[in-house]
């Protein structure tokens, strides 16, 4: 007689129920991991921007911008206002007007964030943020970066006179 191998129904029940209940802590905690993790994608992608933009500002010494951007993955982007999650250009103001101009060089493109993210300027930074030649901003201020949630899950990104940028978690949105 042959023996016969396999799982009971008793036991099938057990393993779907330990399986149940290890989904149901599991699912919650992605969803809450991936939102926190587009909000540091995110802040990142700004903080490095503006980084670049310093840099390139005092090695070439030169005036470097960020502006706002609605159309930035176009061919030809520009500073066409909007919102700062709709994306943004860095590019050299070669005549210092603190304005895009058609025959100035773009440095960097950013799309627009993904996802339900919002991105909002506060004190004097408006839809610019401009670097002169030794690195210092010509106004400071700060932005707020937020998701649906409300709440200290917010992100804020520090701009100081000397254009020093500071990341900071849990900001109330």
């Amino acid at each position: 007689m042959k023996k016969k191998s396999g799982f009971t129904l008793l036991e099938m029940l057990i393993t779907l129920a330990v399986i149940s209940v290890i989904v149901a802590f599991a699912v919650p905690s992605m969803t809450e991991f991936s939102k926190n993790d587009r909000l540091t994608t995110n802040v990142n992608t700004l903080v490095g921007h503006l980084a670049y933009a310093r840099s390139e500002a005092v090695k070439r010494s030169v005036q470097v911008s960020l502006c706002v951007s609605n159309n930035s993955g176009t061919a030809t982007p520009g500073c066409t206002g909007g919102n700062w999650q709709d994306g943004w250009i860095v590019y050299i103001d070669a005549d210092g007007d603190n304005s895009y101009s058609a025959n100035e060089e773009v440095l960097r493109v950013q799309q627009a964030f993904t996802g339900n993210n919002t991105l909002v300027p506060a004190g004097g930074i408006g839809n610019q943020v401009t670097y002169d030649y030794r690195g210092f901003v010509t106004a400071t201020g700060s932005f707020l970066l937020c998701d649906e949630r409300p709440g200290p899950h917010g992100k804020t990104v520090t701009i100081t006179t000397t254009g020093r940028v500071r990341a900071e978690g849990d900001s109330t949105c």
